[in-house]
């Protein structure tokens, strides 16, 4: 293999020869390297289209933190940051780079966080050419003078190397493992790429709240003319890529970013978009950023085509489109706006029960952010194949190191000091349950938060929800007045009654976990239904 265009970094810190690295590759390299490889195909789009192998997901249960001086006492520790040991993490990262070692790998240097006062260098070594493709294109790209020494943060990916439970204390095969004293990820056994940028993306969740009092999210962001941002906090398939992408306002990022003190900034350079069902006229700016340098990850094509069927969901509902975030033409560069005027919680309600936007109080923003309740949709995860009710921290649970609390405290802070309007849209169900009633429509979700966005719900009256105690605008213009409350869409209201209570009770169970740390105003917006004891 030429290596006539490759830099040599010094990657003895690494255990790794220098001389077999295919460093800083642009992204036609990238390509050429991975269509000789046999990694994928180019679709008639221009992009590369690549199966990411056994793992269409992120596997969450083989997600470890390395257990040490540093984190011992500062990790939240349980089912979301399992504890490894140091020893086995030395060990792993002997036999993975021994592994690496053995061929031509790929190296690049990037960043994290588009404000300089926050910026984070990574150098990320991955074992194929379309797993750097993707840490080209959602990480921040250095400028082409730009070199970076030894970087803060150092990821090795590689997807061939499969552990030995036995002898390396993984659970299975394939691993995600934080060290976050020696600041470095280690990652072996999958091909998904989500692994690595949502590795990074718990390294700031740790980072920015502990060292610089910075509320790092799980959220998307855009801001409009007149300088108005926004952010959507949601789970992966909620909408917050979607609902970002306006054409009427400018992109910030569409999944993580950092609340500073004056700011809020992507921690990314690029989208990792769901493209299930996607089409032209439903998200033109995600379809049209599908061209050459895009990364689609386990579609498949129109038989005897180079098209790519979007509705196709034979290897998983877990498609993906990974491109640079210039690719949407509106997108802020650099990634940076002012702080929020508005919060949209996303939740995906498979109980067709909450209403499809209602405005919170103070109190009850902080229940729903630490509720984070939404239905765990089909793909995302390893064994999920239709919605699941789960409550989810934050709006991003699987990737917090700290107590929760800890994040909800600084959103309460912050939202009180900028007086912040807070709504929760459900761009789930309604008229019925999950296989019942239908989700709603995206054009209506669009025009209630296009409402919010412009004010128009200030000369509005509301009603109030008497399970939730939601404040549901009686009219919005664009949208049926009688979809605006659940109820009404239900065919039997009765039904809707005990499926409401239904929800509300696991509401009030999910919160008992957080009742000794809950202020007055939040132990108020518990949902109001009696539990049948009999």
């Amino acid at each position: 293999m030429s290596k006539a265009f490759m830099l040599k970094p010094d990657l003895s810190y690494l255990n790794l020869d220098s001389d077999k690295a295919l460093f800083q590759l642009n992204v036609a390299q990238l390509v050429e390297e991975a269509l000789k490889n046999g990694e994928g195909t180019l679709a008639d789009s221009g992009a590369l289209a690549i199966d990411t192998g056994k793992f269409t997901g992120r596997s969450p249960k083989d997600r470890f933190v390395v257990c040490d001086a540093l984190t011992a006492d500062s990790v939240w520790w349980g089912d979301i940051n399992i504890k490894f040991t140091p020893e086995h993490f030395d060990s792993l990262f002997e036999k993975v780079t021994s592994h690496l070692n053995q061929k031509d790998f790929y190296v690049r240097d990037a960043y994290a966080c588009a404000d300089e006062n926050y910026k984070t260098t990574i150098r990320v070594v991955t074992e194929t050419a379309y797993q750097n493709l993707f840490s080209n294109n959602l990480f921040l790209r250095l400028a082409a003078d730009e070199v970076i020494g030894q970087p803060e943060w150092t990821i090795i990916a590689a997807p061939t190397f499969l552990a030995d439970p036995a002898l390396d204390g993984t659970r299975q095969s394939n691993f995600s493992i934080l060290n976050f004293s020696k600041k470095m990820i280690l990652i072996g056994g999958t091909g998904y790429t989500g692994e690595i940028k949502k590795g990074i993306f718990s390294v700031l969740n740790f980072i920015l709240p502990e060292q610089r009092d910075t509320l790092s999210m799980h959220c998307s962001a855009n801001v409009g003319k007149d300088g108005d941002t926004a952010i959507f906090f949601g789970l992966s398939g909620t909408g917050k890529t979607t609902l970002s992408a306006d054409p009427e306002r400018g992109l910030i990022g569409d999944d993580e970013h950092g609340w500073g003190s004056e700011t809020v900034f992507n921690f990314e350079g690029g989208c990792y978009a769901k493209c299930v069902d996607l089409t032209a006229e439903k998200e033109p700016q995600i379809f049209n950023a599908i061209k050459f340098g895009s990364l689609l990850e386990n579609i498949n094509y129109f038989p005897q085509t180079r098209t790519v069927d979007f509705s196709n969901i034979d290897k998983t509902e877990n498609t993906r489109v990974a491109y640079p975030i210039d690719y949407i033409e509106n997108a802020i560069i650099p990634s940076i706006a002012g702080v929020p005027k508005n919060i949209f919680f996303l939740t995906a309600d498979a109980f067709g029960v909450l209403p499809p936007i209602s405005k919170l109080t103070p109190g009850q923003a902080m229940f729903h952010f630490i509720s984070g309740y939404t239905a765990k949709v089909a793909g995302t995860e390893a064994g999920v194949t239709e919605p699941q009710l789960t409550f989810s921290a934050c709006f991003g649970k699987a990737f917090l190191p700290l107590h929760p609390t800890r994040y909800a405290g600084l959103l309460g802070e912050k939202m009180q000091k900028h007086q912040v309007n807070v709504w929760l849209i459900n761009t789930g169900w309604s008229g019925g349950a999950y296989g019942v009633g239908k989700r709603m429509k995206l054009a209506y979700t669009r025009a209630m938060i296009s409402a919010a966005l412009k004010g128009e719900f200030e000369n509005i009256a509301f009603d109030t929800d008497p399970i939730f105690g939601l404040h549901i605008p009686v009219g919005c213009p664009e949208v049926p007045a009688e979809i605006l409350n659940p109820r009404n869409t239900w065919t039997d209201p009765k039904e809707y009654d005990q499926k409401a209570a239904e929800l509300a009770l696991a509401f009030i169970q999910n919160f008992k976990q957080f009742e000794d740390y809950a202020s007055d105003e939040m132990l108020a917006s518990l949902p109001k239904v009696v539990e049948n004891t009999h």
